[in-house]
């Protein structure tokens, strides 16, 4: 008989495979200082090195200028055709540049183009002054929308990643911002895209862009490069084969050369080392569980949407899953309602957990099912009783 204390903790496995086992192969290796390699698509971490340090992001913080002007694109406080002034201080600005003067009046299409081809830092300071009145006021902002946006080890202190000891992100916040700026903001994702920029025909020697594997037919579609003496050379990208899309970010390389070197072994290890599994469709049954004084005396545990995850492709079949749930669960219970989790495992992978929810509405029981619990607590009871004047 099950004991019905409604706090007992009840792990339930549906199906076990044999124990997880040690890698064949060593885990990927990177001569970056800080990486991060996320799989967007099944929302899976693949790898990390000191991903939560904040460090000197150089020109790849212009992502989040970029994502406060695209919020101000879907506000509707500026169009793509709005044009913003020329400050003296965003002329003289030094390093990349789009050679922006004070007789200009630049759009914003064009800005989000000079930002992510040319990498100008004059762009981010006319974009910071366009929305903000100024560039402290925009970095600001910045620091006041960053934690509301998940991003918890950074600060900002400019608009274009100019060196600040108060200018640091970490590679794991970086990821969440494209990851954002992907999801978010898919009618200008393809700016990233573009290979080549030139404002005005001003800057012909500046008019590539950085990204060294954009055109490589790896499925490369963005992001950002940055470098600066004390980041060395770093760079958030994506890229997409097949049904997967995954980020990379990864900072503190000696050479361009050494970028796009790791940059493809970034892309080529996230794709190749492993596959996509399709675990359960949509309102299947994982398992069943008892409810305690309600209308009906158990429910089925679905899942809210496929499940999809990614395992290694050396020993992929390989798997763990397990329920978790507290048991007996108490009625009321809605459908739809989280119930227990169902907790997935592969080698050398981190832990999944997968809400799962009730299949159905269970009202608080009338006298019947109440009768019913009183029965099994004075039965219990009793036993208890038994098993006392028998010792």
């Amino acid at each position: 008989m099950l004991r019905r204390i409604a706090t007992l903790a009840l792990i339930v496995t549906t199906a076990c495979a044999s124990a997880i086992p040690k890698p064949a192969e060593a885990a990927f290796e990177t001569r970056a200082t800080s990486a991060y390699l996320y799989d967007v698509t099944t929302d899976t971490v693949l790898f990390e090195k000191n991903a939560d340090i904040p460090l000197p992001p150089a020109s790849m913080s212009k992502l989040m200028t970029l994502y406060m002007l695209f919020e101000a694109l879907r506000d509707g406080r500026v169009t793509l055709d709005t044009t913003f002034g020329v400050s003296t201080k965003a002329r003289v600005m030094g390093g990349s540049t789009m050679f922006l003067d004070e007789t200009d009046r630049p759009t914003v299409e064009s800005l989000i183009k000079g930002i992510i081809v040319q990498s100008g830092n004059d762009a981010c300071i006319v974009v910071a002054e366009g929305l903000a009145g100024s560039e402290d006021a925009f970095a600001r902002q910045m620091n006041t929308r960053g934690p509301e946006i998940g991003l918890s080890n950074s600060t900002f202190s400019n608009a274009s990643g100019w060196p600040d000891p108060n200018h640091r992100m970490s590679m794991h916040d970086l990821a969440v911002l494209a990851t954002r700026i992907i999801n978010e903001f898919p009618e200008y994702y393809g700016f990233f895209a573009l290979e080549e920029y030139d404002f005005d025909g001003r800057s012909p020697s500046n008019r590539f862009n950085r990204n060294p594997v954009l055109g490589l037919g790896l499925g490369a579609d963005g992001l950002k490069t940055g470098h600066t003496v004390e980041a060395g050379y770093g760079l958030v990208g994506s890229a997409v084969q097949g049904e997967r899309r995954i980020v990379f970010v990864f900072s503190g390389l000696e050479s361009e050369v050494d970028r796009r070197q790791e940059a493809e072994s970034f892309v080529n290890w996230g794709f190749r080392q492993f596959l996509s599994k399709d675990v359960a469709k949509k309102g299947d049954t994982i398992t069943q569980a008892p409810v305690w004084m309600g209308s009906q005396q158990q429910i089925n545990l679905i899942t809210k949407s496929d499940i999809r995850l990614l395992v290694p492709a050396i020993g992929q079949d390989t798997l763990e899953t397990r329920v978790e749930y507290q048991t007996p669960l108490e009625a009321p219970i809605a459908s739809g309602d989280k119930v227990g989790e169902l907790v997935i495992t592969a080698r050398d992978m981190p832990e999944k957990r997968i809400d799962l929810v009730s299949d159905r509405d269970v009202e608080y029981g009338g006298f019947v099912p109440r009768i019913r619990a009183s029965t099994y607590v004075l039965f219990d009871k009793a036993m208890g009783q038994v098993r006392t004047l028998m010792e």
